[in-house]
């Protein structure tokens, strides 16, 4: 969704490929970190290893913070990138079947893919299942669109919500992502007698 083209003239042929190489990248670094392992995975709702939430959260305040400084030398326009429409029911709804599916599957979309990638079966099942679930929605859309439309709020962001500036929103969260990565040291360690030995 980065409009690189407004900047960087790109053929077709040269955008797909850069997409197919930040796919590849992007897959190879989940898997080198462990992501491709529901057991690592999963490991976040028992508290003794919080990777996936620290690498998650530090990898949106560095956008957040990578956007901010292309925007501000001049090198991006922000009006350019697409915001979801926010819809609170929609996406609440969302948010729990996700949820639900990380908890049962020990997966998230690009996670089952990282370790199908790998052979790992249970990554195969999940990612079948996702693949099954798009295409029910696919058939449903008519009504769901219409939910979802019927509710939207339009795009929505804290700067515009609040009236406060990017850059400071761009500090906030820094300071957030600090104290979090404190509070998750400090869970890991109470919970770590918790965690399963092979």
């Amino acid at each position: 969704m980065l409009p690189l083209s407004s900047s960087v003239a790109m053929s077709l042929p040269l955008e797909l490929g850069a997409a197919l190489l930040l796919g590849l990248g992007f897959g190879f670094a989940l898997e080198r970190a462990g992501f491709g392992s529901a057991r690592k995975l999963t490991a976040v709702f028992y508290l003794w290893d919080m990777a996936v939430v620290k690498v998650m959260f530090s990898a949106i305040v560095t956008a957040l913070a990578g956007l901010f400084v292309l925007s501000a030398a001049g090198l991006m326009d922000l009006s350019e990138l697409y915001v979801e429409p926010t819809n609170l029911a929609a996406q609440a709804l969302g948010g729990l079947v996700f949820g639900a599916g990380f908890i049962v599957g020990g997966y998230c979309p690009g996670t089952s893919i990282a370790a199908l990638a790998t052979g790992r079966k249970d990554g195969l099942a999940f990612a079948l299942g996702m693949l099954a679930g798009v295409m029910a929605y696919a058939e449903f859309t008519p009504g769901i669109e219409a939910w979802i439309k019927a509710g939207s709020l339009g795009e929505l962001t804290l700067p515009t919500l609040t009236g406060i500036g990017m850059g400071w929103w761009v500090l906030v969260f820094v300071a957030v992502l600090a104290g979090a990565a404190w509070g998750m040291r400090g869970l890991e360690r109470r919970f770590a007698h918790l965690e399963p030995r092979p």
